[in-house]
């Protein structure tokens, strides 16, 4: 006879598991297994260990904690950048009553976000202001719409982006509203295809970096400083999307424009993500000079895109605390991460091999990062997905390789055990 849903409840280990979820859910599991009993795929006496074992496996959430053992830092798949443990703890603080929009002082109704935005114009003072909201691609779509809403963007045809899932930004700024006014061609756009397309009806001139891939060759852009002087003479405002969030500039990549520098050469509101080189989480930044911003943070829309609490807590904690996790990768050392492969290899009998890492996430295209990786069989590529901890590593030229730049140097043990449990599954 198969158990009956009270008594199922009453199992001792089933009330502990129901202390760490919700009644419905744990009667969800029940019945589910209880259905597979009365269609004939389970034994009557099998549903106990079953309910045990589904509820004993069961999480809050279906995310899984991942070991990125690819060598991309800003992995758009894996979550991108990975927090600190700054910004860990003050998501922590964040995730119950917080002072967002309170001045426990005066008791009265703060500014949101003020302490996220003063720890922005503190990393870079070359804004005069700072608003945040919820991605990238929203702060675009903000900035778009307070400038050139039913108006005209003025865009290289070489900067008209697809980013990923096949979304395009000129759709994008087509659904403000706005109309893409494409100058120069895909390799070569000049200053005076820019002039030739201001005009009474341009809301805006927008930049965007071509993060995400690379034009070599014959070809030709126009650089911020340049675009100033020309919107200078017709007031028109200048957009610059960076998209990457670098503050400043990095020797590690020195085609990446930073945020701090299309400031100085002049652009009026720059735009950037959080989550991407800044290494904080998902939050799209808006920089640049106090009357645009304030436009911006003025518009209806800025209230549908704001960024939550937590966000604005794991930004701030970012910006202040110590070295977050992509900038560490972005920097390791070549010689320690061959130090620390040569460890884990040893340890699993395998063997070392260069391999570069990547910034990924739309960030460095094409730049290398030189490193090593433990050369493993291809075939262990699927249980180290699967384990526990699961572990995402590359599978290329027949082998699953396992590079260390993404690991802590504290998970290293389990990255073994977990390799070494996956060899299990394939004998």
């Amino acid at each position: 006879m198969i158990p009956r849903t009270d008594r199922l409840l009453a199992l001792p280990a089933v009330r502990a598991a129901a202390a760490a979820m919700s009644e419905r859910v744990v009667r969800g599991v029940v019945r589910a297994v209880q259905d597979e009993a009365r269609s004939g795929r389970l034994a009557p006496e099998e549903v106990e260990a079953r309910v045990l074992a589904a509820l004993g496996s069961r999480t809050p959430s279906s995310l899984r904690p991942v070991l990125n053992a690819t060598g991309v830092i800003v992995h758009t798949n894996l979550g991108r950048a990975p927090l600190s443990e700054a910004a860990r703890r003050a998501l922590a603080d964040a995730a119950g009553y917080a002072d967002v929009e309170f001045d426990l002082g005066s008791g009265t109704r703060s500014r949101r976000g003020a302490g996220a935005r003063a720890a922005l114009l503190a990393a870079c003072p070359e804004a005069e202001d700072a608003l945040v909201v919820n991605n990238g691609a929203a702060a675009l779509l903000l900035a778009v719409t307070v400038l050139a809403a039913g108006r005209e963007v003025v865009l290289s045809r070489g900067e008209m982006i697809e980013i990923g899932a096949g979304f395009r930004l000129p759709d994008l700024i087509a659904s403000t509203g706005a109309r893409v006014r494409e100058v120069g061609t895909t390799n070569r756009t000049h200053p005076d295809d820019y002039a030739d397309a201001l005009g009474a009806d341009t809301g805006c001139v927008l930049k965007i970096h071509a993060s995400n891939y690379r034009i070599s060759g014959f070809t030709s852009e126009v650089p911020v400083a340049a675009l100033r002087a020309l919107c200078d003479e017709r007031g028109t405002p200048l957009v610059a999307d960076l998209g990457s969030g670098l503050l400043c500039p990095d020797p590690v990549l020195p085609e990446e424009p930073d945020l701090a520098g299309a400031l100085r050469d002049g652009a009026d509101l720059v735009i950037a993500s959080g989550d991407k080189l800044l290494g904080g989480p998902q939050a799209g930044l808006l920089l640049g000079r106090a009357e645009a911003i304030a436009r911006c943070a003025r518009h209806p829309l800025a209230r549908a895109l704001r960024a939550d609490k937590l966000a604005l807590a794991a930004l701030e904690a970012t910006l202040t605390g110590p070295e977050a996790p992509v900038p560490a990768a972005l920097h390791a050392d070549p010689d320690v991460l061959r130090e620390r492969t040569a460890r884990v290899a040893a340890a699993l009998g395998a063997e070392v091999v260069a391999h570069d890492g990547r910034v990924g996430g739309g960030g460095g295209a094409e730049v290398p990062l030189p490193g090593w990786a433990v050369s493993l069989p291809e075939d262990l590529a699927a249980p180290l997905r699967a384990g526990t901890p699961a572990v995402v590593a590359t599978v290329r030229d027949g082998a699953c390789l396992v590079d260390l730049r993404c690991i802590p140097e504290q998970d290293e043990q389990a990255l073994v055990d977990a390799v070494r449990s996956a060899r299990t599954t394939v004998r």
